[in-house]
């Protein structure tokens, strides 16, 4: 556990050694503020919530997310120093897991910077506060979903505009399979149960209950086992890669 520690802190540094930290930083409190006031109508619909900062948040995730996963790896192997890490005397897949944590807690910091909106709906009125919790609950592990997904496919190439777009575009297909165009085009021929299975598979469908105030045990195990089998293969993507 001491190795994943230290490859969370060297790989946290080194985003705030860059300008990428905080250029995502600003471009995402920039999107979530302009979002939530101008496109979610946050003042017209006259209510103290944060709704309408939430419900953005998958389609932010689809393109921040991946901007920040396609260098995880695919940097690492350009420059060469993946062979450099991958020969210290720590197991595979403790640098895998020391990776993403490092960038969900990057992820998660930007996270609570959005902190003066809470105060903000707090000011205006009286907010369901647990509501807003869970939803912040949600937003984090739902953006370990999509990191897990972009690193692993990070460590796939060596170019990071091939590994974001690779990451945008299955994100997108996991996004995708719970809106209601995508149901309907498995609803004329398809099975009840593989309706089931494709809406089950969408980041909305799970997220979208947590925004309600409930975190649901299924949800939680979704978004984990997203997590749990991404990093999976990628620890195994990056023992081929040695091997090779």
């Amino acid at each position: 556990m001491s190795g994943i520690g230290v490859i969370s802190k060297r790989e946290l540094l080194a985003y705030f050694s860059t300008p990428l930290a905080y250029v995502f930083i600003v471009i995402f409190l920039a999107l979530s503020g302009s979002l939530t006031f101008f496109m979610g109508s946050f003042f017209d619909r006259g209510q103290a919530d944060l709704n309408s900062f939430f419900s953005f948040h998958p389609w932010l995730y689809l393109f921040l997310i991946p901007a920040v996963a396609m260098r995880l790896w695919a940097e690492e192997r350009k420059t060469g120093t993946i062979e450099l890490l991958l020969t210290l005397p720590i197991a595979d897949w403790q640098v895998v897991v020391g990776k993403f944590l490092a960038a969900w807690l990057f992820i998660a910091i930007s996270l609570v910077l959005t902190f003066p909106l809470w105060i903000t709906v707090n000011w205006l009125g009286q907010p369901d506060n647990g509501v807003i919790l869970a939803s912040y609950i949600g937003s984090f592990i739902m953006a370990g979903g999509y990191l897990a997904i972009g690193s692993c496919l990070s460590a796939l190439t060596k170019n990071q505009v091939i590994a974001f777009i690779l990451s945008a575009v299955v994100c997108f297909l996991f996004l995708m399979s719970g809106v209601e165009i995508v149901q309907a085009f498995f609803q004329p021929w398809a099975p009840n149960y593989i309706l089931d299975a494709v809406n089950s598979l969408s980041f909305l469908t799970h997220f979208n209950g947590i925004i309600r105030g409930v975190i649901d045990f299924r949800d939680v195990v979704y978004f984990a086992s997203i997590i749990g089998v991404f990093l999976y293969v990628n620890a195994i993507i990056i023992n081929l890669k040695k091997g090779s």
